[in-house]
This record gives C-alpha cells, structure tokens and sequence, in this order.
C-alpha cells in the first residue's frame, strides 16, 4: 500500500475518536502495553515530558518543543488531534513524520493490527514512540489525547508531567465534576516525578495534591510563579497562563538540559514556525480581520468570546460549527446575540446537523443562516463582511480545520 492507502485503511479498520466519538474511546491501557510490548518497548529509549490538561494542551507541548528546538535538541512532539494531515501528530524538530516511516510500520505490523484490533489512536501512540526511539530524540514532548489516566500515552516515564488546568469537557468518559475530571489527569503523576500544575482551582487542588503524596512527587504551582515578560507568536489572552506554565517546567528542567535564556526567547517567538502548530488565535485575514481558533468547550471558548469583544470593529461575523456530543446549553450562551452566525456542519460523522445547531442557538438570541458545508458558510461570511468588519471562524476543531 502507499501512503493514501494506509491512512485509508488506518481510518477505515480502526475506531477514530476524532471521526467516531465514543466508540473509539477504550478504557483500559491494555492496548497499548500490548503494542509496547510486541515493538521492544520503544517508549524506554527516549526522554519525555507528559502533557495533560483540558485546555492549552497543544499550545504548552509546542511551546516546549520549540524552546528544547531553539536550545539545540532534537524534539519529538506527538500531539492531536490533526487539522489538515494525519502526519501532523508525530513531528521531529517541526517536520512531520515521513509518509514513509508510516507506510512500512503500518506494512509490517499489519497482521498484528488485524488480529488484536486496537484503537486508532492507540495504532497512533505507539508509531510516535516507534518513531521518536528510532530517531534518537533527546526528548519527547507528548500530549495526552483523552483524560491522562487511561490514556494511552500514560505508558511513558517522563522527567515532568504537566497538566494545564481543568475545566468541563468529555464529561460522559471523564466524569461529570471538576473533581471526577481532575482524579482522571492526575493519572500522569508519576512515582518521584515532579508535576506542574498550570491552573490552582479549589475544587481540584486537594485532587493533585493526594495523588501528589502518594506517588511522593514534588508538585508545582505555576500561578505561585513570577517571571519576567515574554512575548509569543502565540496570540490570545489565553496563552500568558500557558507561557508561565512552560517558564515553570523549564525551570524545573534546567536540571536534565542546559536551555540558555535565549533559547527561551526565541522558542516563544517562534512556535508557529518551528512546530507548525495552527489554529490557536491564528489570523487568516486582515481586512476584513479574519480569525480562527479551536477551542471548543466552555473554559476555551470563554477566553475566546472575551477575546473576541476586544476586538475592533463595525460588525462581528460567527461562522460556528460543533460535534453532536457537545453539551451546547453550556457553549451557546458564551456567544455574543448583536453578531451574524453562519451555522456549519463539520464534515465527519460526528458533526452536528447544521439546521439542528441553527434552532439550538436561535433559543440563546443568536440569528443566522444555515449552510451546507462549512466553506460555503465561510465564503458567505467573508463576501458579507466589510473591510472593517470581523470574521471569527470556530465552534469545533474540525471546523477551523476544514477553512485551514
């Protein structure tokens, strides 16, 4: 098979969460310690950083790696989901795997796959740390795709584990309490590892700091951190949380790797450009200002609408678009009612039925057109807007990945 073909039949013979929901996700980290396993446990011939949390995932990981970059080490970064190319996932100082690498993995473990039949992202896990542990990386930044405690990326010893903050999402696999959905990130915490926390809330502190205690590891509060300013390419409000998030975990770091102040600077500056990470507060236009963003529950998309009403100008375009699962009673009444929504259905199974969310938001005050796909909404939205208008582009990841 090339490579078209493989992915083709990746996506086709394994559930997908990001197509799937639900029926992808699995409960239990015993296939991916079976994957492990039968690939001579690639996992133990590299260092990594763990990475968990429900918002600002993607954005600490990159940043990491941008900095390790800039500082002069070769840096794995397996995040999700993709936007454009399933490669995206699994990169090498910024450069996506080869198309290569995932043709003759999937070519000579196929029989394998076939027989114990384990999840898409499990499939997926388990190339990176193939990957990375044949590269040689000096270090692997992981992302945590669902949770942290099941998750199959929690097979990794890492020198840190980080968990950004917590908020509501994935209620019906993670719990339907901050604490329930805490209990499940704490999973990462290792024995003596250290852990950063980027968010101290009082309904999940006690959570960390008993798992903490039990596996005797060092616990850190970014918040109780002070650094000086940085700036980023990352642009939203959102991302100073994150940026003293990393500021703490490179300071805990600085005792495995030498990673100069410059090295700090620069890695900040340049993210987009050396991991290739999309989508976060990302200006796709300027007149009209267009932007996207893929934050996607209620903690994201609060930053974001606050993000939005700071914005300049004379009229504000909504081209929205969500999952079926999303609990939208929730999401909805975020949005500001003085702007026009064009309601979109993302194209995977799982997106909502552009009619159903345009009847759902008119119960909030929102007021819009339907389209039938999110380019045609988002052309709509573009050939409506003035030159001193806004077009905000997002609702669900998937949306903002069809417009990129």
């Amino acid at each position: 098979m090339n490579y078209t073909e493989t992915t083709e039949w990746l996506f086709q013979q394994l559930p997908m969460f990001q197509n799937k929901g639900a029926a992808a996700y699995k409960a239990d980290l015993k296939g991916i310690h079976l994957l492990c396993n039968h690939l001579n446990s690639p996992q133990k011939y590299f260092k990594s950083i763990h990475i968990a949390g429900t918002n600002g995932k993607g954005s600490t990981s990159s940043m990491l790696a941008s900095i390790f970059q800039e500082a002069g080490f070769k840096v794995g970064l397996y995040t999700s989901p993709h936007l454009k190319d399933y490669r995206e996932r699994i990169r090498i100082n910024g450069k996506k795997i080869s198309k290569d690498y995932v043709t003759a993995f999937v070519a000579e473990n196929k029989e394998f796959f076939e027989q114990y039949k384990p999840s898409f992202f499990e499939m997926t896990t388990a190339l990176a740390f193939d990957y990375f542990a044949h590269e040689k990386v000096d270090i692997a930044i992981i992302e945590a795709g669902l949770g942290g405690r099941l998750d199959s990326t929690n097979h990794i010893d890492p020198l840190l584990s980080i968990i950004t903050n917590i908020g509501m999402d994935h209620k019906q696999y993670l719990g339907g309490t901050l604490e329930q959905i805490a209990y499940e990130k704490a999973g990462i915490i290792k024995s003596r590892t250290p852990v950063v926390i980027g968010e101290r809330r009082p309904e999940t502190q006690l959570v960390f700091e008993q798992r903490a205690e039990e596996k005797l590891a060092e616990i850190h509060y970014a918040e109780d951190k002070h650094f000086p300013y940085y700036d980023s390419d990352l642009k939203g409000n959102y991302q100073e949380k994150n940026i003293r998030t990393v500021l703490t975990a490179i300071s805990i770091l600085q005792k495995y790797f030498t990673i100069p102040k410059q090295a700090i600077v620069d890695g900040l500056k340049h993210v987009v450009h050396n991991t290739g990470l999309q989508g976060r507060w990302q200006t796709l236009h300027k007149h009209p200002l267009v932007i996207c963003d893929t934050g996607h529950n209620v903690d994201g998309l609060r930053y974001v609408v606050e993000q939005i009403k700071e914005q300049t100008y004379d009229k504000l375009h909504i081209v929205l678009g969500f999952v079926k699962d999303k609990d939208l009673k929730d999401v909805l009444p975020l949005f500001p009612v003085e702007a026009q929504y064009y309601f979109v259905c993302p194209n995977i199974e799982r997106g909502l039925n552009a009619e159903e969310l345009k009847q759902k938001a008119e119960k909030f005050g929102l007021k819009g057109e339907k389209f039938n796909s999110v380019a045609e909404g988002y052309e709509k939205a573009l050939e409506t807007a003035n030159e001193n208008d806004m077009v905000f582009v997002g609702g669900s990841t998937f949306v903002v990945a069809e417009v990129l």
